[in-house]
């Protein structure tokens, strides 16, 4: 349904400078999407990611910065001559009109005839595997229907843009792994750059090739998934890819963190953070023998269940979590206030410059 290769601007993808000031909040982000990648605007709530998308589909202004889409400037256009797609968070279906009617209201828009845009949405559905629910309108429609009748009223104005707000949101847990694998089908299938908003880390691991963290406005990691996960730099990315991390500084292969000298299985010298994974964590009553490891005295913080493990924070020279058995917690006795020794192998606890 995209126009032809060769009716394209040379210059493919999208190139943004996004400045938004508000009198409590200052946006300013870079982002870069080449045609045919996806990439995950990820975040706290109130980081500026919706915001993000608004501003590139010209539904909130700019106070600085441009869009440029396919080598053309974007940001002088009124919202309804951009080439973009959106799907919201809640679909905005047309109530009164089905999904035929809802995906042909673009093209119609455009000024397509009658025929074409309803010949083009006929389209649009079979490809999303809803061709036979061309009549029904919105209400009648399951989540996951709804979702994939949006999606192909986005794609149906043929954009270079496709901007995506945390599109399964709205879906049960069962729904959203059965469209998760749909939407990464039709998202590969899509020639032009495409921006996710969401919330959820293992949505954007699976659906986007690139990752954007973004906190208070502002862009604070950005890599694969893989590189992201490797070396977190903000407590947020540690949180979202399940690793402790601390700030401190290096001399060769220690890291001190406080008053807490740290081993680690990476040289690094200056300003530095070490990370280690909740699993590495080992918890003993006592203090233990054997091998070189990191050792410290600390509180228990709190005890939850943490999927088939159980989850103890701890506090002390520095905060962590552990991840153990429900056996290990009935063996050891664990309760919140309570002082234990925990210990991390050298091995497991990785170091790079902050």
């Amino acid at each position: 349904m995209n126009r032809p290769v060769q009716d394209r601007p040379p210059h493919g993808g999208l190139h943004a400078r996004l400045v938004v000031e508000r009198p409590a909040f200052r946006l300013d982000v870079e982002l870069e999407v080449a045609a045919g990648e996806v990439v995950a605007l990820l975040g706290p709530n109130g980081a500026g990611k919706t915001t993000v998308l608004r501003a590139l589909a010209g539904l909130t202004g700019l106070t600085g910065g441009s869009i440029t889409l396919d080598g053309r400037p974007l940001h002088t256009l009124p919202t309804e001559h951009r080439r973009i797609g959106m799907v919201f968070q809640d679909y905005l279906l047309f109530p009164h009109l089905s999904a035929l009617d809802n995906v042909a209201f673009g093209p119609r828009s455009d000024g397509a005839s009658k025929a074409e845009a309803r010949r083009t949405a006929g389209e649009l559905l079979e490809r999303v595997g809803l061709a036979e629910y061309a009549a029904v309108r919105p209400g009648r429609l399951s989540g996951g229907q709804a979702q994939r009748v949006a999606l192909a009223r986005a794609l149906a104005v043929r954009p270079r843009l496709l901007l995506l707000d945390e599109p399964l949101a709205a879906l049960d847990a069962h729904t959203r792994l059965e469209i998760r694998a749909q939407l990464r089908r039709h998202l590969a299938d899509f020639d032009g750059a495409t921006v996710l908003v969401t919330h959820d880390p293992l949505e954007a691991m699976v659906l986007a090739d690139r990752l954007i963290v973004v906190e208070h406005g502002s862009v604070v990691q950005q890599g694969t998934s893989a590189e992201v996960a490797r070396r977190p730099r903000t407590d947020y990315v540690a949180r979202l890819v399940g690793l402790n991390l601390h700030r401190g500084h290096g001399d060769g292969a220690h890291v001190k963190v406080g008053e807490l000298l740290l081993s680690a299985s990476d040289h690094v010298e200056g300003p530095a953070f070490v990370a280690f994974a909740p699993a590495a964590v080992a918890l003993y009553r006592s203090r233990p023998d054997g091998s070189p490891r990191n050792l410290w005295r600390a509180r228990i913080d709190g005890i939850e269940r943490h999927g088939d493990n159980v989850r103890v924070h701890l506090d002390g020279p520095i905060t962590a979590s552990a991840d153990v058995t429900p056996a290990a917690v009935a063996d050891l006795d664990l309760s919140p206030g309570q002082e234990i020794w925990a210990a991390v192998k050298a091995t497991e606890t990785h170091a790079y410059p902050a």
